[in-house]
């Protein structure tokens, strides 16, 4: 979540990841994670895979956790685990590859915003066990050398698939 104050005080909450990442990066173009504000290509090309990454395949990998990790078993599907498992190998996955095939990152030649949302769901995919050709390993290595990346995921050890029954998540996520 991120949390903005105005400057006429009032407090506004941003909880999707990927308004989370497209405000901040154009709120700091100086960071150079974003094409600039207008019409061109790039910025075309940047906002397609910030939210391809955001919506498409944050939506089929939360599907394989929710089935196989969170859900008490007796309301697991089988069908929908293997129904986006499949979907993700064989449309999300063939997409992100065939662009890292071309170029380092997502968008081109440089590390953009949306390589944050895009390589966040890359390394989600790997931990279920896609994503394992050479391009998205290249990728996780080259993502790896920025320093902000040893520092978002220097938790990352710590994560557990299985989600404890008697979580509040487990509650509000129905599947």
């Amino acid at each position: 979540m991120l949390e903005i104050t105005w400057n006429n005080g009032t407090v506004q909450r941003v909880i999707e990841s990927a308004a989370i990442v497209a405000f901040l990066a154009d709120a700091y173009p100086a960071a150079g994670l974003a094409p600039p504000l207008g019409l061109s290509p790039e910025r075309a090309d940047y906002l397609q895979m910030l939210h391809f990454g955001a919506t498409w395949m944050d939506m089929m990998l939360w599907q394989v956790r929710i089935h196989e990790h969170v859900l008490p078993a007796d309301q697991r599907d089988d069908r929908t685990i293997a129904r986006y498992r499949r979907k993700f190998e064989q449309e999300a996955e063939p997409q992100v590859a065939e662009r890292l095939a071309r170029t380092p990152f997502i968008c081109g030649d440089a590390f953009t915003a949306a390589d944050c949302i895009v390589g966040h769901s890359v390394i989600w995919a790997r931990g279920y066990g896609m994503c394992r050709d050479d391009v998205f390993k290249a990728y996780m290595g080259r993502l790896a050398q920025r320093p902000a990346f040893a520092v978002a995921f220097a938790d990352a050890r710590e994560f557990e698939r299985q989600v404890p029954q008697d979580k509040v998540l487990v509650r509000r996520f129905t599947g």
